[in-house]
Formats: structure tokens, C-alpha cells, sequence
């Protein structure tokens, strides 16, 4: 097989994995989770019944893959290098509230509160495979400050989650309630600056402390 037949298989491959995972989104949302079959999922994605259960074979796998790809980010590997404490937090705080706003994320946790009293494993999913990871790339951002005596804290599992509840509040939860919420960019980067500035009085070091 030479390169660009590669190339172009594992292009069309990708492409349908990504029909899937959408088609599989909006009609747990449309529907439920128990109420749709893979067989359905793979019609709405234009793609074969075998094609779907190669890739997967159970509706388990599927949200498990859902769950990974609402949450994933290309830099999510990438931290901020210590030092800078408020130029860390800023960049997080804002590729954060990204994050939360991108479309189909609100879907994704109404999916699963909708489903969570029969399906208690879809939660787990989420939190396992989606927040937690994103979380402790945070946690561990946090206690690299604090080692370079940037950041003075006790408790990085505390302040991961003060600093992300303050921009999650605003950016995110009332969503699930208002469905019109969509805050203006100026608003939501307003959100940020001040979990920021908040975050700087409560944990920063200042110079010579």
C-alpha cells in the first residue's frame, strides 16, 4: 500500500469516526441514551452498521469516546511554564472557558444527567475520562508554581477547584437551566481576569516574600 493510499484511508477513517461521534451526540440528546441503537446511530452517520461496530462495538465505548473528544485539547499537554503566575492562570482560565463553550459540551452533561439514575456509569465516564485529566493538568500547574515560590498553597486539589468553580459558574452551569445563556466575549473574559485576581490574592507570592 503506498503512502498516499495510507494517507487517504486513514483521512476517510477519521472522517467517519467523527460522523459517528456527532450523530451519536445529538441523538442521545434528541432522544436517550438507552432509546438509541448503534444501528440507528450508523444510519444518521451515513456510514455501515459494520463500519460503526468496528470502531464501536458497544454504545459503552461509543460515549466513552464522546467523552474524550468534548474534552480534548490540543495543548492540553501543554502547561504554562512556572514563574508567571498570573500570565498561567490567565492562559488556563481562558483555554478553559473555551473549552466549556464549544459546542455540544452542554450536551454532553445534559446526556448524562438525564441518563445518570439508570446509567450511573455514564457519569463515572465523565468524570474519569473528561474532567478529571483536564483537572489534574490544572493541580499540577498549581504545584509547580508553588515549588518555584510563585504560589504559596497548602491544598492544589482546593485551589484547581476554586479556580475553575469561579470561571465554570459564570461560563458554564447556567447553562443547564438557560438555555439562551450565551454571555458576551467581552463578559466571559471579564470572568476570567477576575478568577485570576482573586486566585493572585488568595495564593500569589509577591517579589522578596
Amino acid at each position: 500500500m503506498t503512502t498516499d493510499s495510507s494517507t487517504y484511508h486513514r483521512r476517510v477513517a477519521a472522517e467517519k469516526r467523527s460522523a459517528i461521534i456527532e450523530a451519536a451526540t445529538r441523538l442521545f440528546l434528541e432522544a436517550s441514551y438507552d432509546g438509541i441503537s448503534l444501528a440507528r446511530i450508523a444510519e444518521e452517520a451515513g456510514v455501515s452498521k459494520a463500519t460503526l461496530f468496528k470502531q464501536f462495538p458497544t454504545k459503552a465505548v461509543l460515549f466513552e469516546a464522546i467523552v474524550t473528544e468534548s474534552w480534548n485539547v490540543d495543548d492540553k499537554d501543554v502547561q504554562p511554564q512556572p514563574g508567571d503566575l498570573r500570565a498561567g492562570l490567565t492562559a488556563i482560565g481562558h483555554r478553559y472557558a473555551a473549552l466549556l463553550t464549544r459546542p455540544g459540551m452542554a450536551g454532553l452533561f445534559r446526556i448524562v444527567i438525564a441518563e445518570l439514575p439508570r446509567f450511573p456509569e455514564l457519569g463515572e465516564t465523565q468524570f474519569q475520562l473528561g474532567k478529571m485529566p483536564y483537572f489534574d493538568s490544572v493541580r499540577r500547574y498549581l504545584e509547580a508554581e508553588n515549588a518555584a515560590g510563585t504560589a504559596r498553597l497548602d491544598d492544589s486539589v482546593m485551589a484547581a477547584t476554586q479556580f475553575l468553580g469561579m470561571i465554570s459558574n459564570y461560563v458554564f452551569w447556567p447553562r443547564m437551566l438557560l438555555l439562551n445563556w450565551n454571555p458576551k466575549a467581552a463578559d466571559t473574559q471579564n470572568a476570567v481576569e477576575e478568577a485570576v485576581v482573586t486566585m493572585l490574592a488568595r495564593y500569589g507570592v509577591a517579589n522578596g516574600d
